[in-house]
Protein backbone atom coordinates (compact mmCIF):
# COMPACT_ATOMS: atom_id res chain seq x y z
CA UNK A 1 0.00 0.00 0.00
CA UNK A 2 0.87 3.34 -1.04
CA UNK A 3 1.45 5.62 1.96
CA UNK A 4 1.71 9.65 2.24
CA UNK A 5 4.55 10.95 2.73
CA UNK A 6 4.77 13.36 5.95
CA UNK A 7 5.85 16.72 4.77
CA UNK A 8 8.55 19.78 6.04
CA UNK A 9 6.79 20.85 9.13
CA UNK A 10 5.37 17.83 10.71
CA UNK A 11 6.57 17.18 14.27
CA UNK A 12 7.61 13.39 13.47
CA UNK A 13 10.34 14.40 11.36
CA UNK A 14 11.84 16.44 14.06
CA UNK A 15 11.28 13.35 16.56
CA UNK A 16 14.41 11.14 17.69
CA UNK A 17 13.25 7.64 16.50
CA UNK A 18 12.57 4.55 19.32
CA UNK A 19 14.27 1.24 18.53
CA UNK A 20 11.84 -2.02 17.87
CA UNK A 21 11.81 -4.97 19.05
CA UNK A 22 11.29 -8.43 17.25
CA UNK A 23 7.55 -8.84 18.26
CA UNK A 24 6.99 -5.44 16.82
CA UNK A 25 3.20 -6.43 14.93
CA UNK A 26 3.04 -6.13 10.87
CA UNK A 27 6.96 -5.40 11.06
CA UNK A 28 6.90 -7.16 7.30
CA UNK A 29 3.85 -5.73 5.79
CA UNK A 30 5.19 -2.12 7.19
CA UNK A 31 8.71 -2.57 5.56
CA UNK A 32 6.29 -3.86 2.31
CA UNK A 33 4.64 -0.77 2.15
CA UNK A 34 7.84 1.52 3.13
CA UNK A 35 9.32 -0.07 -0.50
CA UNK A 36 5.83 0.48 -2.50
CA UNK A 37 5.86 4.02 -1.05
CA UNK A 38 9.55 5.01 -1.81
CA UNK A 39 9.33 3.44 -5.36
CA UNK A 40 6.30 5.16 -6.28
CA UNK A 41 8.14 8.71 -5.04
CA UNK A 42 10.69 7.82 -6.96
CA UNK A 43 13.14 7.83 -4.21
CA UNK A 44 16.33 5.71 -3.38
CA UNK A 45 15.94 6.16 0.43
CA UNK A 46 12.67 6.47 3.23
CA UNK A 47 12.38 6.38 6.29
CA UNK A 48 9.68 5.29 9.11
CA UNK A 49 9.32 8.58 10.26
CA UNK A 50 8.66 10.00 6.57
CA UNK A 51 5.60 7.60 6.75
CA UNK A 52 4.53 9.01 10.09
CA UNK A 53 6.00 6.67 12.51
CA UNK A 54 8.77 7.34 14.81
CA UNK A 55 11.05 4.31 15.04
CA UNK A 56 14.12 3.34 14.22
CA UNK A 57 13.80 1.53 10.30
CA UNK A 58 14.89 3.06 7.24
CA UNK A 59 15.80 0.98 3.43
CA UNK A 60 17.73 2.27 0.60
CA UNK A 61 17.58 1.13 -2.97
CA UNK A 62 20.90 2.43 -4.34
CA UNK A 63 21.05 -0.21 -7.20
CA UNK A 64 18.51 2.07 -9.34
CA UNK A 65 21.53 4.66 -9.51
CA UNK A 66 23.84 2.26 -11.20
CA UNK A 67 21.42 0.78 -13.74
CA UNK A 68 24.38 0.25 -16.33
CA UNK A 69 25.93 -1.41 -14.00
CA UNK A 70 24.11 -4.28 -12.55
CA UNK A 71 26.50 -5.12 -9.92
CA UNK A 72 26.56 -1.78 -8.34
CA UNK A 73 24.88 -0.39 -5.15
CA UNK A 74 22.79 -1.98 -2.45
CA UNK A 75 18.88 -2.48 -1.54
CA UNK A 76 18.46 -3.45 1.86
CA UNK A 77 16.37 -2.56 5.11
CA UNK A 78 18.04 -0.82 8.47
CA UNK A 79 16.51 -1.91 12.02
CA UNK A 80 17.91 0.03 14.94
CA UNK A 81 20.53 1.77 13.66
CA UNK A 82 22.96 3.43 15.28
CA UNK A 83 26.05 5.27 14.32
CA UNK A 84 29.82 3.57 14.74
CA UNK A 85 31.88 5.70 13.26
CA UNK A 86 32.40 7.73 10.59
CA UNK A 87 35.66 9.39 8.75
CA UNK A 88 36.80 12.91 8.08
CA UNK A 89 36.91 12.84 4.20
CA UNK A 90 33.92 15.26 3.70
CA UNK A 91 32.31 15.22 0.26
CA UNK A 92 30.03 17.22 -1.31
CA UNK A 93 26.45 16.31 -3.18
CA UNK A 94 23.35 17.96 -4.30
CA UNK A 95 20.52 15.89 -2.14
CA UNK A 96 16.88 16.40 -1.89
CA UNK A 97 14.00 14.90 0.00
CA UNK A 98 10.80 12.92 -0.43
CA UNK A 99 9.45 15.26 2.41
CA UNK A 100 10.94 18.26 1.35
CA UNK A 101 9.89 18.07 -2.44
CA UNK A 102 11.68 20.82 -4.97
CA UNK A 103 14.35 22.03 -2.87
CA UNK A 104 17.79 20.54 -2.88
CA UNK A 105 21.12 21.35 -1.90
CA UNK A 106 24.56 20.41 -1.74
CA UNK A 107 25.42 18.99 1.48
CA UNK A 108 28.93 17.65 3.18
CA UNK A 109 29.26 14.51 4.24
CA UNK A 110 31.53 11.78 5.17
CA UNK A 111 32.71 8.91 2.58
CA UNK A 112 32.34 6.39 4.49
CA UNK A 113 30.14 5.56 7.83
CA UNK A 114 29.99 2.06 10.06
CA UNK A 115 26.80 1.83 11.24
CA UNK A 116 25.44 -1.26 13.94
CA UNK A 117 22.19 -2.44 12.86
CA UNK A 118 19.50 -5.43 12.80
CA UNK A 119 18.26 -6.98 9.07
CA UNK A 120 14.65 -7.24 8.85
CA UNK A 121 15.18 -11.19 11.00
CA UNK A 122 16.96 -9.00 13.55
CA UNK A 123 20.12 -10.01 12.85
CA UNK A 124 22.44 -7.63 14.29
CA UNK A 125 25.47 -6.56 11.71
CA UNK A 126 28.61 -3.91 12.06
CA UNK A 127 29.14 -2.56 8.67
CA UNK A 128 31.10 0.14 6.83
CA UNK A 129 29.78 1.61 3.50
CA UNK A 130 31.53 4.28 1.80
CA UNK A 131 30.59 6.94 -1.10
CA UNK A 132 27.36 7.23 -2.68
CA UNK A 133 25.74 4.45 -0.47
CA UNK A 134 27.32 5.89 3.00
CA UNK A 135 25.13 9.20 1.56
CA UNK A 136 22.18 7.74 0.84
CA UNK A 137 22.35 6.00 4.71
CA UNK A 138 23.26 9.02 6.55
CA UNK A 139 20.41 10.70 4.99
CA UNK A 140 18.33 8.34 5.72
CA UNK A 141 19.84 7.99 9.65
CA UNK A 142 19.37 11.69 10.01
CA UNK A 143 15.43 10.74 9.66
CA UNK A 144 15.81 8.90 12.34
CA UNK A 145 17.59 11.34 14.56
CA UNK A 146 15.43 14.15 14.16
CA UNK A 147 17.52 15.81 11.59
CA UNK A 148 16.72 16.99 7.72
CA UNK A 149 19.01 17.83 4.82
CA UNK A 150 18.11 21.18 5.21
CA UNK A 151 19.38 21.62 8.53
CA UNK A 152 23.16 21.26 6.94
CA UNK A 153 23.24 24.05 3.94
CA UNK A 154 25.25 27.02 3.81
CA UNK A 155 23.60 29.91 5.36
CA UNK A 156 22.98 31.48 2.09
CA UNK A 157 21.40 28.52 0.95
CA UNK A 158 18.94 28.72 3.79
CA UNK A 159 17.76 32.13 3.42
CA UNK A 160 17.26 31.07 -0.74
CA UNK A 161 15.01 27.89 0.27
CA UNK A 162 13.20 29.81 3.03
CA UNK A 163 10.01 30.80 0.96
CA UNK A 164 9.39 27.74 -0.27
CA UNK A 165 10.03 25.43 2.96
CA UNK A 166 6.91 27.38 4.47
CA UNK A 167 4.60 27.06 1.52
CA UNK A 168 5.69 23.36 1.74
CA UNK A 169 4.79 23.54 5.29
CA UNK A 170 1.14 25.13 3.98
CA UNK A 171 0.40 22.14 1.44
CA UNK A 172 1.40 24.55 -1.20
CA UNK A 173 3.80 21.96 -3.38
CA UNK A 174 3.72 20.30 -6.42
CA UNK A 175 4.41 16.25 -5.44
CA UNK A 176 3.81 13.26 -7.48
CA UNK A 177 3.04 11.46 -4.66
CA UNK A 178 0.67 11.63 -1.65
CA UNK A 179 1.71 13.74 1.08
CA UNK A 180 0.86 14.68 4.56
CA UNK A 181 0.85 17.99 5.24
CA UNK A 182 0.85 20.40 9.34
Amino acid sequence: MILPIYAYGTKILKKKADDIGPEFEELSNLISNMWETMYNARGVGLAAPQIGKAIRIFIIDTTQLNEEDETGGIKRVFINAHEVASDNDLWTYEEGCLSIPEVRGDVDRPRTITLRYCTEDFVEKVETFTDVEARVIQHEYDHIEGLLFTEFLKPVKKRRIKRKLEQIKKGIVDAEYPMRFV
